[in-house]
């Protein structure tokens, strides 16, 4: 099968094309950035040049949308929607030219927003960022193209927090925080976090091949959920840290995030530490994936071993 990945040099998209090659499929990787993993499969390109992404999906049988601007910190605010909506539409438009009928996108569970409970794929959107609402936007794209013929196939994932090996995302920042001895625990801990190992995660993408003609729409998390304080004594136990009882209020630890965002306006740096991460890690960001975990799909992992490998692989 030839298969066609965007953002295929990324995070997700390398230990994706890792399962893909080991079942000896064709892969194509579409990206900026050349794959230092793989640099004879790349194809420099963006999905928002639609000559090369057509190009490239010459004679592809699946096409994989893994393409996105995702960072709290995207400047300027109109990238996500070039990259994720207008990304999409030429992906769309793409696979109609090139007869490609089956596409799996990685959306995202920012369209729920926050404090929502444990929503289901069938809750109602409420993104509380331009991330979230370029994501449902993007969605929306597909499931038009996927609606002009039943012959298709429209797979849309949408992951929790994706961590793992050589990610330097949200969960790193937490965990180099701890190793540093920089982390102060913001709020009382108690609140859950639904996440993904990105183990897991691309086993799960790549499961989605054999889906037959349909629409299918699933969360992704691994379960059980742990809360905030559960993460920080998982990070603590391995690197042997002793336990601290400090703990910051949210009120005074959101006003430190409004800080350090004033303060990288004036001097343009990027730091670990802003208004909407401070949100996000103290908020309850919990999804039901009972869908995906009845759909046949195992885990190979459970949650706390893919902290574990992560730890012991930037850390240790």
């Amino acid at each position: 099968m030839k298969i066609l990945v965007t953002g295929g040099s990324g995070f997700i998209g390398t230990r994706l094309i890792d399962l893909l090659l080991k079942e000896s499929h064709e892969v194509i990787i579409f990206d900026k950035n050349v794959s230092a993993k793989y640099p004879d499969l790349s194809v420099i390109g963006d999905v928002q040049n639609f000559d090369s992404l057509n190009s490239a999906c010459k004679g592809v049988d699946v096409l994989y949308n893994l393409a996105a601007e995702h960072a709290d910190n995207v400047t300027p605010l109109s990238l996500y929607h070039d990259v994720n909506v207008g990304g999409a539409k030429n992906i769309v438009k793409a696979a109609e030219e090139n007869n490609i009928n089956k596409i799996v996108f990685t959306s995202s569970v920012a369209i729920y927003g926050l404090n929502r409970g444990t929503p289901d794929e069938n809750t109602e959107p409420r993104p509380f960022n331009e991330y979230g609402r370029t994501k449902l936007a993007a969605e929306q794209v597909f499931n038009e193209w996927y609606s002009q013929n039943n012959e298709r196939t429209l797979v849309t994932v949408r992951p929790a927090v994706v961590f793992g090996e050589s990610n330097r995302g949200n969960v790193y920042n937490l965990i180099n925080q701890i190793v540093s001895g920089r982390f102060f625990m913001i709020g009382d801990g108690t609140n859950c976090k639904s996440m993904g190992y990105v183990g897991n995660v691309a086993e799960f993408l790549k499961y989605q091949l054999d889906q037959a003609p349909g629409y299918y729409r699933y969360n992704y998390a691994d379960k059980a959920d742990l809360s905030s304080s559960q993460i920080v004594s998982i990070v603590r136990n391995e690197m042997n840290i002793p336990a601290s009882n400090v703990k910051v209020p949210y009120s005074i630890g959101l006003l430190g995030g409004y800080a350090f965002d004033v303060l990288s306006k004036i001097t343009g740096k990027k730091f670990p530490v802003s208004s909407i991460r401070i949100q996000k890690f103290c908020a309850d960001t919990t999804i039901d994936s009972s869908a995906a975990m009845s759909s046949g799909f195992v885990p190979p992992y459970t949650l706390e071993e893919g902290l574990k490998l992560m730890i012991e692989h930037e850390f240790k």
